[in-house]
C-alpha cells in the first residue's frame, strides 16, 4: 500500500496529490496534523534516508526554532522536534512499500512509478 505523508494545505503537497491522481495511482493519505507521526515510523525513516534529508529547514517551522536548537542540531534533537512539530518535515514523503521518497518532482515521481 502507497502512503503519502503530509499536511493537506501544502502547495507541494497539492501537486504530488494531483500528480498521483493524475496518473490513477490510488494511497493513503496521512494528514500529520491531525494523526501526528509515531517515533518508530519516523525512526525508519531517519534509518533509510537520514535524517538531513527529512528536517525541512526551508520552511516558516525551522525559522520559529531557537536559534541555539538551530545551530546544535543532530540525530536526536532533529528526531525530538519532528516528533513534537512533525509539520517541519519536509513534504511529501512518499512510502511505496518498496522505498522512501522524500519531496516532490514530477519527474522524480515518474521513475518510481514506472520501474
Amino acid at each position: 500500500m502507497i502512503t503519502l505523508y503530509g499536511i493537506p494545505n501544502c502547495d507541494t503537497m497539492k501537486k504530488a496529490r494531483a500528480w498521483l491522481a493524475g496518473h490513477g495511482i490510488d494511497y493513503t493519505f496521512h494528514d500529520y496534523k491531525k494523526a501526528g507521526i509515531d517515533q518508530a515510523t519516523l525512526q525508519a525513516w531517519v534509518d533509510e534516508v537520514g535524517w538531513e534529508i527529512l528536517l525541512n529547514r526551508r520552511g516558516m517551522m525551522w525559522r520559529k526554532v531557537p536559534q541555539a536548537v538551530r545551530d546544535n542540531i543532530d540525530e536526536s534533537g532533529a528526531i525530538r522536534l519532528m516528533l513534537e512539530t512533525p509539520s517541519i518535515i519536509k513534504r511529501p514523503v512518499l512510502d511505496t512499500g518498496d522505498g522512501l521518497h522524500v519531496g516532490f518532482k514530477p519527474e522524480q515521481y515518474e521513475k518510481v512509478f514506472t520501474t
